[in-house]
């Protein structure tokens, strides 16, 4: 009846495996795609299980074969791809978040702020790996638009997701982390500056339907409910919800 949430590894566990709904969900949204997986479960009994990772390797384990009925990605490219590529179910797809960037440290009482990174203010900056994670992408952008990306590589602390690099700052082991605001919020302590969303390209996070998807009505209750009743949750974890 309810969720598991794996990490990202394959062979699936059995408890994903006896899933009736298998979620592939990017690293940045787990906290809330938990509490939506409660609601819905109070709501229809099934058993939706969810498997977390970074976008880029999610989208690389669907074209793989994993068997994901739905995937919420970080990003607009990587549902759009696997659209075009047949893996997912044309039409299906829409944005059902829009993630904002934070410069957050661990640390309490710390003026967090652009230039922290303009100066180098620091010794390490952790961020996700722009090839796979989105908000690293956001993350790269912000550093060149500060006129900061060229020196400050040898600064960086690559992670492979975004909540791998909101671990490494709540560590210690950076300094600061470019990471998911929603997370920086959530966390109650530490500092952080919202970075300005004319530094970096909107982070709209899509959902689509995979193909193994096409007769499993519980998959698509559930993304009925994540366009619909799942909105106010979004909202209030700190990400924008797309005009309907």
């Amino acid at each position: 009846m309810g969720r598991v949430l794996a990490a990202f590894a394959l062979p699936l566990s059995a408890p994903a495996q006896g899933a009736d709904v298998l979620v592939a969900v990017a690293a940045n949204f787990v906290r809330p795609a938990e509490r939506i997986v409660d609601d819905f479960v109070e709501m229809h009994g099934a058993h939706v299980a969810l498997v977390a990772g970074s976008t880029g390797k999610l989208y690389a384990q669907i074209r793989n074969g994993a068997p994901f009925d739905v995937f919420l990605a970080a990003d607009q490219r990587r549902p759009a791809l696997l659209e075009d590529e047949g893996f997912a179910l044309a039409g299906s797809r829409f944005t059902y978040a829009v993630g904002r960037l934070a410069l957050w440290s661990g640390r309490e009482g710390v003026e967090v702020h652009a230039d922290m990174l303009r100066r180098g203010d620091f010794r390490k900056l952790a961020i996700a790996n722009p090839e796979l994670a989105p908000y690293g992408l956001a993350a790269r952008e912000v550093l060149s638009r500060l006129g900061a990306l060229a020196w400050a590589q040898e600064r960086l602390v690559t992670a492979e997701s975004v909540g791998q690099a909101f671990a490494l700052a709540a560590t210690g082991n950076a300094d600061l982390g470019l990471v998911a605001a929603a997370q920086a919020q959530r966390a109650g302590h530490g500092s952080l500056w919202l970075v300005p969303e004319s530094l970096h390209e909107p982070i709209r996070q899509d959902a689509i339907m995979l193909a193994r998807s096409r007769d499993n009505a519980i998959a698509a209750a559930f993304v009925a409910f994540l366009r619909t009743d799942a909105r106010g949750v979004i909202a209030s974890l700190g990400y924008g919800v797309a005009s309907r």
